[in-house]
């Protein structure tokens, strides 16, 4: 068989959709049961809208229920502040796409289900890798009925920041560092509430707030390690600072009864020195563990799918032997952008994140409009919305 993925997010998801519609015989794994993770990323750059119109697969996408973000804005306590444009962006998308990515998965698998060699297993948690002369061929898996095995020519580890098939290979990423967690829960959304999602930054205290039309998805900044502390204080802890920040979510703070009502984001920025092993790659989050910062995530693994299909689908296809040296060119490709990203998300967390969080900042100081100043109204809405080194599908149907 041409290729098993292990990781049905955005990574695995594209990778397996490219592949398939090359004609690659790709077989998927996902550990649970559907993709409704209520607390995953939401945001589709133009970087993605784009291959998706590759793909044949942007009107679709645009038929799912979406709200388009063409500015970036803060709130602080004196206002909005309007961080970036993205309106002079070249190109047919210049907006940014909040979309719950279990539609943008359920679009991706059922697009790839469309082809007869593609194949995606639920329930199914990939567990171990299959060894045989010093290479991998494949991975053992576990579902409801039992242990499984699965061989292929190339195995993908897209199971993300936690990977077990990264482990298992021996690789071990450098972390780069992080200075906060997100606490992560939701509110309901009234009439009169504002459309847009948006930053709230106040000394002491950062939250974002995504509208997703019946209720608000807010994740509140607290300091790396903090949550234990927070937690012990007792349900206001959180309830009094989010209700400060936004004081028309007061009337509904009540209903965050309990931590339970949470989830809690560990962020971490961390990467691999070696994506690869013979017969084994690594891509998204098991490569490359982003920030939240520019809600670039979903963007990077996407791109890390396309480009590992325009360089391997070929090889794949015909049943060649695939080369370490191929998916070390793959990785060199790759490892720019992930760099330069990580290193813009170091720089807003310790300029911004950071000292906003330990009252070392007060933002309330900027200008009203960021986009005024020449450098930020040029270099911002490209690296946001694009990204370094943005990929484009060239591998072809067969």
């Amino acid at each position: 068989m041409g290729c098993v993925i292990a990781g049905g997010g955005p990574a695995g998801a594209m990778l397996a959709l490219l592949l398939a519609r090359s004609g690659v015989e790709v077989t998927l794994l996902e550990k649970h049961g559907d993709f409704l993770r209520d607390f995953r990323g939401d945001t589709i750059h133009p970087s993605t809208l784009q291959v998706l119109d590759e793909l044949g697969l942007a009107r679709e996408f645009l038929e799912l229920p979406h709200r388009k973000a063409y500015d970036l804005s803060l709130v602080t306590d004196r206002g909005d502040v309007r961080i970036a444009t993205l309106r002079r962006l070249p190109g047919r998308y210049r907006y940014i796409a909040f979309v719950p990515q279990w539609d943008f998965l359920d679009l991706i698998t059922s697009a790839a289900a469309r082809y007869p060699g593609f194949r995606l297993l639920m329930n199914a948690e990939a567990t171990d890798l299959v060894r045989e002369g010093g290479a991998v061929r494949g991975l053992r898996y576990r579902d409801a009925s039992g242990e499984h095995e699965i061989r292929a020519d190339l195995t993908v580890a897209a199971d993300g920041r936690h990977s077990v098939l990264r482990e298992r290979a021996g690789l071990v990423p450098e972390d780069v560092g992080a200075p906060m967690d997100v606490v992560w829960f939701r509110l309901p959304r009234e009439p009169g509430d504002r459309d847009d999602t948006f930053l709230r930054i106040s000394p002491g205290h950062m939250m974002v707030a995504i509208n997703r039309e019946s209720y608000w998805q807010l994740a509140y900044l607290i300091l790396k390690g903090g949550y234990d502390e927070m937690a012990g204080q007792g349900i206001d802890a959180l309830r009094r600072p989010v209700a400060r920040l936004l004081p028309w979510l007061a009337g509904r703070i009540g209903q965050l009864e309990s931590y339970d009502d949470v989830s809690v984001l560990t962020v971490a920025i961390n990467r691999l020195r070696r994506w690869h092993r013979p017969g084994f790659l690594c891509i998204g989050d098991a490569a490359h563990a982003m920030s939240p910062v520019f809600g670039v995530g979903i963007n990077l693994a996407v791109q890390d799918a396309v480009a590992t299909a325009n360089l391997l689908a070929g090889p794949l296809r015909s049943g060649a032997p695939i080369p370490e040296s191929a998916l070390h060119r793959l990785q060199r490709r790759r490892m720019l952008p992930t760099r330069v990203t990580q290193a813009a998300q170091r720089l807003v967390q310790n300029r911004l994140i950071s000292p906003a969080l330990t009252h070392r900042f007060d933002p309330s100081g900027l200008p009203r409009d960021l986009t005024r100043i020449p450098v930020l109204n040029q270099v911002a809405p490209r690296f946001i919305g694009q990204g370094i080194r943005p990929e484009h599908v060239t591998v072809k149907e067969p």
